[in-house]
């Protein structure tokens, strides 16, 4: 049985429908009536070693010798391959060689086991000596062949065991559909195998796979929810492991604070239990948030610890992620060459691994740092294969998530046959007459009934919210969070179908973006995209609404108003612009906006006629200087409020030329 957590897993939210499942399992459960041989003197600390590597590894490896011990004097075959499963485990990884040596003395011993399905085991500790050492297609042959085995022998631990280790490799790889049935399944294994330690691994698992498919709020507060229970359980090692995971999505969402405190906690508790796998993958993710933080020289140090760690682990995928961070932090240091020999280290272990997430990452750093070395063809040969990545785990998010409900129903309706047969054929063993046992069939099926029911009621309220948010993301532009070019547009069209008139448009261009990406990089460029979305957002009430056109244009309608109240947003617009705070990444000089306006007064005019004047406006705008509102067509009144001129500002404001 697998007891690696390693970096695998994080915390778990259980979704309605598996809660009501579980009611129906305590319904239909029968309890052991099997009597139990006097236990061996090795048992409990067996037992006991397999809980401790989720506490303390060290102290579980010392469990492990021990029980060792006696073992020589009083020999089981049984309990000794399970005692070396998970010695191998441990060492798998922190030295290759010795869990390789666990595996032949575990083969040795085969012939005298009376428990088919402890070779599962064997083949699940080879599957992640091979794993660690970055060879998953070898480690996925080694994890079929082990769930093959438990399956044949009706092993349930082994079983459970073979299951949690697939479905983690399969998510790396981007197959979530089915690493989620794999990590549900191995999760009710354990429950019903009474090992609640090994249930909350494989629903940490289970929630990584969120993190994976791009749910960053849902996994933090999973891991957050799972953080509790481990330290109420003093489960330490477990507990490292979250605050790392806890720290990857936060990163993921850019948060770069909480980030690091959870990095910090889970470094120090890595080293509190001397393990050092841990501390390298809570210093790279030190490391990531320096370079989020664009410290990339505080990132090189903290990196070069890092490797020192790693160098005690045969961990070839911690090695390549600490390699991406290197290859990071020179390109912001322009030492080129560098970061390109580090990028294309990474490059090698991640397209073996099947990464798609950190490949995607890797290709677009590459194709940056060539750029700017000058190599154009390499840099947009690594930018169409960056582009390549996000459109194919982009897609699988969405094609996995569909899969996923239909696999989520079809368990459910196995699972329902076979707790119902389950259930038939212990009742007619206790039948006592006729009547008892109509009346206790009866039953059942009024509790089916209204199980099923519940659960068929939860899985299409969750189709229809994965349905909307599908909805919602075509719709939003996924830089800034505001709608898109398409839905503010159709909006705009309704409006005026439905009599709009007066109704105003803005076009907003922020002046001289292109600058911020040439001299200060694509993220502040995008930071600033962020920061002035958010401005112009809260300078409009409802019913007006505001979107991105592309690039660096937002536009911004205003159903039932005239010409002058749109001059007057206008102004607030520009106000509120030019007060961002951009000390931090632009030094003195302040962020401007050019802004177009126009006012349809009559029902006759589309959304392309507005966009077209507004346009117009925003082109003459920039015409007059920048920094300031022009109105197409020209307002009828002599008193417009029209700005002609561009506003006078300290030449450290005009905009980032």
């Amino acid at each position: 049985m697998s007891h690696t957590v390693a970096h695998r897993v994080s915390s778990w939210a259980a979704p309605t429908y598996r809660l009501l499942w579980t009611v129906l399992c305590m319904v239909f459960a029968a309890p052991g009536l099997a009597a139990e041989a006097p236990p061996h003197p090795a048992q409990a600390i067996v037992d006991g070693a397999s809980v401790a590597m989720r506490i303390d590894p060290e102290a579980g490896r010392r469990d492990v010798e021990q029980a060792l011990e006696i073992l020589k004097r009083r020999p089981d075959a049984d309990l000794e391959i399970r005692a070396r499963l998970i010695l191998c485990d441990y060492q798998s990884e922190r030295d290759t060689a010795a869990a390789e040596e666990q595996i032949r003395l575990i083969g040795g011993l085969m012939f005298q086991s009376r428990r088919p399905g402890l070779r599962a085991g064997m083949s699940d500790c080879q599957g992640q000596i091979a794993e660690t050492a970055g060879s998953n297609d070898k480690a996925l042959e080694h994890y079929e062949r082990a769930v093959v085995v438990a399956t044949e022998s009706k092993d349930q631990e082994m079983l459970a065991g073979a299951l949690f280790s697939r479905g983690y490799l399969l998510g790396l790889q981007g197959r979530y559909a089915a690493a989620l049935a794999d990590l549900r399944q191995a999760q009710g294994l354990y429950e019903h195998l009474h090992l609640p330690q090994h249930a909350m691994t494989a629903l940490n698992g289970i929630a990584i796979m969120y993190n994976r498919m791009g749910d960053y709020e849902q996994a933090r507060h999973i891991y957050a929810l799972a953080l509790k229970v481990q330290r109420d359980g003093r489960l330490v090692r477990e507990e490292a492991v979250t605050l790392h995971n806890l720290g990857r999505a936060q990163e993921n969402l850019n948060q770069w604070q909480g980030a690091r405190d959870s990095f910090q906690a889970s470094l120090e508790l890595s080293r509190q239990l001397n393990y050092t796998r841990g501390e390298a993958y809570a210093l790279r993710g030190l490391a990531a948030v320096e370079n989020g933080l664009s410290n990339p020289k505080t990132a090189l140090e903290i990196l070069q610890r890092a490797e020192e760690v790693q160098k005690q682990t045969p961990d070839a995928r911690l090695e390549a992620q600490i390699n991406l961070a290197r290859g990071i932090a020179l390109h912001q240091l322009r030492r080129l060459p560098e970061s390109v020999a580090a990028l294309e280290d990474a490059l090698q272990v991640f397209r073996q691994a099947e990464s798609l997430s950190e490949l995607r990452t890797t290709y677009a750093e590459l194709a940056r740092t060539y750029s700017e070395i000058g190599n154009w063809r390499a840099a947009f040969g690594y930018l169409d294969k960056a582009s390549e990545v996000s459109e194919q785990r982009y897609l699988n998010q969405i094609d996995q998530r569909f899969a996923t409900l239909k696999i989520e129903f079809d368990t459910v309706a196995k699972e329902k046959e076979n707790a119902l047969l389950l259930r038939e054929n212990q009742a007619n063993e206790k039948a006592l007459a006729q009547q008892q046992r109509a009346r206790n069939l009866q039953a059942l099926v009024i509790v089916l009934v209204v199980v099923l029911a519940a659960v068929l009621l939860v899985l299409a309220l969750h189709q229809r919210r994965m349905s909307l948010r599908m909805r919602s993301l075509a719709m939003t532009d996924e830089l800034t969070g505001v709608p898109n070019r398409r839905a503010v547009l159709g909006h705009l069209e309704e409006v005026l179908r439905h009599g709009g008139a007066p109704c105003s448009m803005l076009i907003i261009d922020i002046d001289h973006f292109k600058s911020i990406n040439d001299e200060h990089g694509h993220p502040e460029g995008d930071a600033a995209l962020k920061v002035v979305a958010a401005a112009v957002r809260d300078a409009i009430t409802a019913p007006g609404f505001v979107g991105r056109l592309g690039g660096e244009e937002f536009v911004a309608v205003l159903p039932a108003t005239a010409h002058y109240d749109a001059c007057d947003t206008a102004e607030i617009i520009r106000t509120r612009v030019m007060a961002i705070e951009s000390l931090g990444w632009l030094g003195e000089r302040r962020i401007t906006v050019s802004i177009g306006v126009t006012t349809a007064t009559s029902g006759n005019s589309s959304a392309q006629d507005m966009l077209h004047w507004a346009d117009a406006a925003l082109y003459e705008a920039k015409r007059a200087g920048r920094n300031c509102f022009k109105v197409q067509p020209p307002p009828v009144s002599a008193d417009s409020k029209e700005s002609t001129t561009p506003v006078e500002t300290p030449a450290t404001q005009v905009g980032f030329a």
